[in-house]
């Protein structure tokens, strides 16, 4: 009989992926089935295993949406088939989420379950808005209510007299469109029309904005604003506080489109959330290794006859070292080697495997590799380039004008990894920049859509981490705006600082 998978009720916290735990990665990172809804950041879909089933369950407009006994269904078929599942909700599971729903469909089915809690918008809105839910001498309490239900029949519901007459600091939930409701309510059941109150939304992502007043003017001041759903309404002495973060990072309100492999995405998104950036991942590349194919094989036996290994990229060491191992050889097959690497980032991942560059040229382009080992090599030297199969054909120009012998071998292949069908113009439409780190990257962000994204990228500014990546884009009939001085993600990030903070000014 086949073992049932867990469940992992998982709770994605307030809309900024930085706000996850700890753990729900962990969990995230090892399901073969995610299911999941609108609440939660598109990021995450990038964060589980290559092989996991994503099933979308959630609200969009226009679209239908899969009703909870579907959904609770759902978890108990998926588990049954012994996959360890994901229900990845937005918040905490447990914070209207209907997450003790999904709980009692699994325990009746005798289907193992954890629950990794969420930090809440409840509280994560206010306080990136700078509004402490509670405050000595201010606040002892807070309450938390959804408005979303309020006005199924016009009316409030029977217990919302009680709920007003709470001390403390009483927040509502998806209640935007129930606001005048909420508000006179509260009015009519005793609270002063100068109770301060505020409205979030978009809390905690860089669109995030907040209005401020009294249960006399809120209303008005948030049509105003055109503030729009998702939002989060707050009464209470509280409201009229601003502990706002004093904190200004170089990124802040910053948001940037990455491209590239799993790996870079994962060392660039990085890179730019220190900074106070927020990213998205616009398209994934997904890597085809032939580090056990027969060109490979070939070069590991010949491995004695080289002089030199060269180092285009991070990905073709790991590969490489990767598949030296499984073909049962060890460092010791390297011999009196000696190791050139594009660049700082490659030079990082060569000395994870014990080994230092011997050379990195000072610019970080092909170009700059080919014409500095040029210039150290002898009549005697023989040169393995393990790369992907779209390299650049500068490095064997410059190698061939010299009379180096060298093999270029195809260690990987760099291809468009297909994730959830959406617009490209709707992913790139809140975006500031767009990065672009090869030129296979380029090729495949206009695979068949070059017509369609181009009058997208027009509103905002495209990166470029090369000239060669650069003259990709080129091809497509949009010039970069940006390209880094310094070819590494942390040239990448370093000249969109620079340029955010410009535009600041």
């Amino acid at each position: 009989m086949k073992k049932n998978g867990v469940v992992y009720l998982v709770g994605a916290g307030p809309g900024d992926p930085g706000l996850i735990t700890r753990k729900g990665l962990d969990r995230l990172g090892s399901c073969d089935a995610l299911v999941y809804d609108s609440l939660a950041s598109d990021y995450f879909l990038g964060e589980v295993p290559d092989h996991c089933r994503k099933i979308y369950v959630g609200k969009r407009a226009g679209a239908h949406s899969m009703k909870q006994e579907e959904i609770n269904r759902l978890l108990v078929e998926l588990a049954e088939e012994g996959l360890n599942v994901v229900r990845l909700k937005g918040g905490d599971p447990f914070v209207f989420g209907r997450g003790g729903e999904e709980i009692l469909a699994l325990s009746e089915a005798a289907i193992p379950f954890e629950v990794v809690p969420g930090v809440t918008s409840a509280v994560a809105a206010l306080s990136m808005a700078g509004i402490p839910v509670t405050h000595r001498a201010v606040s002892r309490s807070f309450h938390v209510m959804t408005g979303h239900t309020l006005s199924d029949n016009g009316t409030l519901p029977p217990d919302f007299d009680s709920f007003a007459k709470l001390s403390g600091t009483l927040v509502f939930l998806m209640g935007l469109s129930n606001l005048s409701l909420i508000v006179h309510g509260l009015i009519k059941n005793g609270k002063p029309e100068d109770t301060p109150a505020a409205v979030i939304e978009n809390g905690t992502l860089p669109e995030q904005r907040t209005v401020r007043g009294t249960l006399a003017d809120i209303e008005s001041m948030a049509e105003q604003a055109e503030i729009k759903s998702p939002a989060i309404i707050v009464a209470g002495d509280v409201a009229a506080l601003d502990f706002s973060s004093t904190l200004s990072l170089p990124l802040k309100g910053c948001r940037i489109g990455i491209t590239g492999t799993e790996s870079f995405a994962g060392r660039l998104r990085r890179e730019l959330l220190k900074f106070g950036g927020t990213t998205d991942d616009v398209l994934t590349l997904s890597m085809e290794s032939h580090r056990s194919g027969e060109a490979m094989n070939e070069a590991y036996k010949r491995l004695k006859s080289y002089s030199w290994l060269v180092f285009t990229s991070a990905n073709a060491v790991r590969e490489f070292f990767t598949g030296l191992f499984e073909g049962g050889y060890d460092l010791r097959s390297l011999g009196t080697i000696k190791f050139a690497a594009i660049g700082k980032g490659t030079g990082d991942e060569l000395l994870k495997s014990g080994f230092y560059a011997d050379y990195i040229p000072d610019c970080y382009q092909v170009k700059d590799l080919a014409e500095g080992l040029k210039s150290l090599l002898t009549k005697e030297d023989r040169l393995l380039i393990p790369r992907s199969g779209g390299g650049s054909p500068e490095l064997n120009r410059i190698l061939d004008e010299a009379g180096v012998f060298y093999d270029d071998i195809v260690l990987y292949d760099v291809a468009y990894k297909k994730g959830e069908p959406e617009s490209m113009e709707k992913v790139l439409a809140p975006l500031h920049y767009l990065t672009f780190a090869s030129a296979s990257g380029v090729d495949a962000f206009f695979q068949g859509e070059r017509e369609k994204v181009l009058p997208s990228l027009a509103s905002l500014k495209v990166v470029c981490i090369g000239d060669i990546t650069a003259k990709a884009l080129y091809r497509y009939g949009r010039e970069a705006d940006l390209i880094a001085p310094v070819y590494s993600i942390s040239g990448l990030t370093e000249v969109i600082c620079q340029d955010w903070c410009r535009e600041k000014e």
